[in-house]
């Protein structure tokens, strides 16, 4: 299927270089859209496409290239170098030389001499040059990447250079993010590479055996943390790259055209290719040392073509997986709970038990449906503890929590030098943590578009890319995800991807409400005392009001009480004892506790138990509350609401749009307790009643007309 790509440039001149390149390289497997910012085609809402490359001086910011560019869209930099040819010109240049190197910018003047400095042209004295620059003296001389035109008058000789090329490694890139790595292999492919200029040994000597090999993988297999050796249908080594060279002290001159078991005569190759089946891991030993061997078949369709082995050293493997072991114990990567742990006789928690015990023998990803508080997490390390991968790690990450790019990392690890602040070496992610285990995604609903795509992916191919990586690491994870909102709901908004809510939702499982679990309530009240070790009673009365009440926290929220209730030092619990706050902004389902009126009256609605006030027939407000009245003014608007809608008003008057990231940080600072979850219910709240409107992607949110009369009606009446 051709893949769109769309290279994104400041010049339109070079955009249509760049452009041209790809698609001369890729041929009909792509499609190259060209935008430049110069022209203006750039600007506004881009297309979606398979890949977007950009150049580094197209936006300044990463923010501004967000705008324009969809938010699930693959993004890479635009990376060029000079050709062999190119070079070799310059060589032939006189040593001691002075001469402007002209471009459209200084950075890009700059940037082109540095990297011919570290490709060996030394022998110049190059002084960068760009329109408006002060022309320096005792200077016939000017070399331009095709930018002449910015050519000062007066300078005798002009050295015209083709533009920079596209590199081999950005070319590479591009064929492994759209799964062309089968180019990889063509006469094209390689020709372009020879071409390019470059200072790095390995990879121009990797590539100068590439040509002298039949396999397509061998391009890439040099990069390989393990011995690779490959046989062709013969049973003819074609392959065998430089770590197993060095496990098995086989010397090159004695491996090309030879058979796979005269050179290697304990490796099996023969009964590979005979069984067409995998020869499963086994410890051989070779010249003392201990070597895991592995041997895999090679098949095109029903024939078998070849075979890989492939070879370790124990030794590493086992280090390798003692540190892996050390991360996860040091991370607690490992579940705590079982089934047994879950407190409750109810018939809905009975029924939610049996039936995940029996989902947790299964492989299929399942997905833990309740309102915050329901303790989806610990149904999570209760399915893992009853599945077939127990003894595997568990890794439970809330995914709506963190940042997309800090997501990214985090879920899929990052390469050495892939960000700044990217720690030496690079670091594993929890895909990489969970292999053979279980991952719990909490909040699922709360992750990004682009997030999903990329989750789509692992679940689809069981493969991964760290970030700023170029390897494919396979994973074997089984997922968990759990959400208190309406996947169907989000679906239907278009937040939510068709595609991965019904691969993650195999096996959905209902975790009922606290208030839907009767009893449950005080054999859990029970649990938590014990955990104090702090015994108390309650009164018929409390007992009437715990029972009768919403639990709109759930556990969580029963928990905090059990807690306030432990350290009151009363022996018997009555209804003063209750805590001061626990009929704020909740519900009561049963009988009312002194009167309190009951009412639903939306998610900013309050409760005042005694003491307080009754406006608009009956609702009962607290202290700090505001309250509308006449003229529009329906509802009580809780202090959160008016905090939000503050900032959204802030940032109006200042000229810019505002995410949810910046208002947390503002909730911080101001001390004030904010979540993420609250803050997007409060934005999506404003927009149903016409006082905000929320930006997709990273766009933000702003204020409507609406929304800022209201913020200053209630600043003239308080």
């Amino acid at each position: 299927m051709k893949k769109t790509i769309s290279v994104v440039a400041l010049d339109p001149r070079a955009g249509s270089f760049y452009a041209d390149e790809i698609q001369a390289l890729f041929g009909k497997y792509v499609s190259v859209r060209m935008y430049s910012v110069r022209d203006g085609s750039a600007m506004g809402h881009l297309e979606q496409a398979d890949l977007f490359v950009v150049s580094t001086d197209a936006f300044d910011t990463t923010e501004e290239m967000q705008q324009h560019i969809p938010a699930d869209c693959q993004v890479m930099g635009i990376e060029v170098s000079y050709r062999w040819s190119t070079i070799q010109k310059l060589r032939e240049i006189p040593k001691g030389t002075r001469a402007l190197f002209v471009n459209m910018t200084l950075k890009m003047a700059r940037e082109g001499i540095t990297q011919l400095e570290h490709l060996g042209v030394n022998h110049l004295e190059l002084i960068a040059y760009y329109p408006g620059a002060e022309l320096a003296e005792n200077v016939d001389l000017a070399v331009t990447p095709d930018e002449e035109r910015y050519v000062p008058k007066g300078i005798r000789q002009v050295i015209k250079l083709p533009h920079r090329s596209c590199t081999s490694g950005m070319m590479i890139e591009i064929a492994l993010r759209l799964g062309f790595e089968e180019l990889l292999e063509t006469r094209e492919f390689q020709a372009y590479f020879l071409s390019m200029a470059t200072n790095d040994y390995s990879f121009g000597h990797m590539l100068e055996r590439s040509t002298r090999v039949e396999s397509r993988f061998d391009i890439l297999m040099e990069i390989l943390d393990e011995g690779l050796i490959g046989i062709n249908e013969k049973g003819e080594i074609f392959a065998c790259n430089e770590k197993a060279r060095e496990i098995t002290r086989v010397s090159p001159n004695l491996i090309a055209g030879r058979r796979g078991e005269e050179v290697f005569p304990y490796i099996p190759f023969r009964k590979c290719l005979e069984t067409r089946t995998i020869q499963q891991a086994q410890v051989i030993n070779v010249g003392g040392t201990n070597v895991n061997l592995t041997v895999i078949p090679v098949m095109r369709q029903s024939e078998c073509i070849g075979a890989f082995a492939t070879l370790q050293r124990f030794n590493d493997v086992e280090k390798r997986q003692n540190e892996l072991r050390s991360q996860l114990f040091h991370k607690g990567h490992r579940a705590k709970y079982t089934f047994d742990d879950i407190v409750g006789q109810s018939a809905g928690i009975c029924r939610t038990k049996e039936i995940l015990k029996r989902m947790a023998l299964t492989e299929s990803p399942v997905l833990l449906i309740g309102e915050t508080g329901t303790g989806k997490e610990l149904f999570a390390h209760a399915v893992h503890s009853a599945s077939k991968r127990s003894d595997g790690p568990f890794v439970a990450i809330n995914v709506a929590a963190m940042p997309e790019n800090l997501l990214e990392s985090e879920l899929f690890g990052y390469e050495e030098g892939a960000f700044t602040g990217a720690k030496k070496g690079g670091r594993p992610g929890l895909f990489e943590f969970a292999h053979t285990g279980t991952l719990f995604l909490d909040e699922v609903e709360g992750m990004s578009q682009a997030m999903q795509i990329k989750l789509l992916r692992v679940l689809q191919e069981r493969e991964i890319m760290r970030v700023g990586g170029n390897q494919i690491i396979h994973v074997d994870v089984r997922i968990i995800a759990a959400t208190n909102e309406s996947l169907e709901k989000k679906v239907e908004e278009g937040s939510f991807r068709r595609d991965l809510y019904y691969r993650i939702n195999t096996l959905p499982a209902l975790i009922p409400p606290l208030r839907e679990r009767g009893n449950d309530i005080f054999l859990l009240l029970e649990r938590f005392a014990g955990e104090t070790q702090r015994k108390f009673s309650l009164s018929p009365q409390v007992k009437q009001i715990l029972a009768g009440y919403s639990w709109p926290g759930n556990i969580r929220e029963l928990h905090n009480v059990a807690e306030y209730f432990s350290y009151t030092g009363q022996e018997v619990v009555r209804p003063e004892d209750l805590p001061p706050t626990f009929l704020r902004g909740r519900e009561m389902t049963g009988p009312d506790w002194h009167g309190a009126a009951r009412q639903k009256s939306g998610r900013n609605a309050v409760w005042r138990a005694e003491g307080g006030e009754v406006r608009d027939g009956g609702a009962w407000t607290w202290p700090g509350a505001e309250t509308e009245d006449g003229g529009g003014w329906q509802r009580t608007r809780s202090m959160e609401f008016w905090f939000v809608l503050e900032q959204l008003c802030r940032a109006a008057r200042e000229g810019r749009l505002i995410g949810r990231e910046s208002i947390l940080a503002a909730a911080r600072e101001a001390v004030f307790p904010l979540s993420q979850k609250e803050v997007r219910g409060l934005l999506e709240e404003m927009e149903r009643e016409g006082l905000a409107k929320i930006g997709r992607g990273r766009g933000g949110s702003r204020v409507t007309p609406a929304g800022m009369e209201l913020w200053k009606k209630r600043q003239i009446t308080r």
